[in-house]
């Protein structure tokens, strides 16, 4: 706030919708355990829950030292200041750059939960072959180099896509490109699964995913109709935008299955549903309720297909749980539906589109677009190559057909869950050798129970 503007007035309704849209958003990080959790196998699973949770701890920490100033200090048109490093001047009294009526301490930590799930996204292109190491390595590097920046080439004062007129309300491009280009960079650099084309790879647990499906759709109305910053109307117009699109998009999906194989799936009900939330994000303060059904129907119809033409190439490009058909598809539709769709009817701070009589507005989301995957994808791909020259990307082997779970973690979701889908004929360790071999590790008392 400048010497001699008029003082900002807390208010206490803003305040507690931002608070607990920041706790929905949170939420949605075991949301998305659950829903990646299920998609994997069995001897696999709590690994992949614990890399879904754990950039909750990793990035809270460095948010706090350093990653809000860069995100949102002010600075460059590229990157924040260090004037709130360790949460400096980060308090009770609002900040009028970004929220008048909310502490600027609730703004800042509604915030970190984005910078958290983001990162978290990733995961599901590398699941069941990373080391886990590596993987906290790679989550602290990635959110400090690549979506710090991005934040504030966003949403940061003086941001340069912000500047040049950009619309992603809730995080299109900071969020789900990012993530998706990411993702698909990891994905191909990392290599995929030695099971890929050997054995069938299916979720062990699909009433996880739907449960992780239904967390996700509604911690999003935090993610969404938070980003309003205030209870007000325009938190009203984006909880009813996001409903829609995922309600869109979800029908969408059934009936695509319905037609290509005559039936319909959980796992693809749930995921078009997701689907439909992504592509959304970017237009949910920016568009009416008729156009979030045209945004989710046509999110979930481009990552449809966008799945189909991935599983051609699955023996080249291992996307595990297809982050970029869910993520970079659905946000790249969505970021470029935000300049069709936008109309200042719904939200006289932001912009009018196409369809509301201004062309140019399509061009600058596709600018905004372009630019988040050249540097998304250069970036991942230069702290993949660092990471793997120092510690390395891939469990061996040995470990990857155990399971890793047991090898990274040394403890097992089910009892003996890993020993039911181990695969790949001669290089397969035979299940006496792994009981042996982790009975030999048990402490006593668990080796008496075992044997019992």
């Amino acid at each position: 706030m400048q010497p001699g503007a008029p003082a900002l007035a807390i208010s206490a309704g803003d305040t507690a919708w931002v608070l607990a849209s920041a706790a929905l958003v949170m939420l949605m990080l075991p949301g998305l355990a659950l829903f990646y959790g299920g998609l994997v196998r069995s001897k696999n699973s709590l690994n992949t829950l614990a890399m879904s949770m754990a950039p909750l701890g990793i990035v809270s920490v460095q948010w706090v030292i350093v990653g809000y100033a860069l995100a949102f200090g002010t600075g460059s048109s590229l990157v924040g200041g260090l004037q709130w490093a360790g949460f400096a001047g980060v308090g009770a009294v609002p900040n009028g750059d970004y929220a008048a009526t909310i502490p600027h301490a609730a703004f800042a930590m509604f915030q970190v939960m984005f910078a958290a799930i983001t990162v978290a996204l990733i995961s599901g292109a590398v699941v069941e072959r990373m080391k886990f190491p590596t993987y906290l390595l790679f989550v602290l590097a990635w959110t400090t180099l690549i979506y710090d920046p991005l934040a504030h080439w966003v949403w940061g004062t003086g941001g340069w896509l912000r500047t040049l007129g950009a619309l992603d309300f809730a995080g299109g491009t900071v969020v789900h490109i990012s993530a998706g280009t990411s993702a698909l960079v990891c994905a191909i650099m990392l290599g995929r699964r030695r099971d890929v084309g050997r054995a069938t790879l299916v979720p062990h647990n699909v009433p996880f995913t739907v449960i992780g499906a239904g967390l996700l759709w509604f911690g999003w109305f935090g993610f969404n109709a938070g980003s309003a910053l205030a209870a007000n109307g325009l938190a009203g117009s984006a909880f009813v935008a996001t409903h829609t699109a995922a309600a869109a998009a979800m029908t969408a999906w059934m009936l695509l299955d319905l037609v290509r194989t005559k039936r319909t799936t959980a796992v693809g009900m749930a995921t078009g549903a997701v689907i439909g939330l992504v592509a959304i994000t970017p237009a949910a303060g920016f568009v009416t309720p008729l156009a979030a059904v045209a945004v989710g129907a046509i999110g979930a119809a481009a990552s449809y297909g966008a799945m189909q033409l991935r599983s051609r190439f699955s023996a080249r490009l291992d996307d595990a749980l297809d982050v970029f058909a869910c993520h970079g598809v659905a946000g790249i539709v969505g970021a470029l539906l935000t300049g069709v769709f936008a109309t200042k009817a719904v939200n006289p701070a932001g912009a009018d589109g196409l369809l509301a009589g201004n062309p140019g507005q399509l061009g600058v989301q596709a600018i905004a677009v372009v630019a988040t995957m050249l540097f998304c994808g250069g970036v991942t791909a230069a702290i993949v190559v660092a990471l793997k020259a120092t510690v390395g990307l891939r469990v061996p082997l040995a470990d990857e057909l155990t399971g890793l779970d047991w090898s990274e973690h040394g403890e097992e979701a089910y009892r003996g869950g890993g020993l039911d889908d181990l695969s790949g004929g001669a290089d397969v360790i035979s299940g006496s050798v792994v009981i042996a071999q982790r009975t030999a590790s048990m402490p006593k008392t668990v080796e008496g129970l075992s044997a019992a």
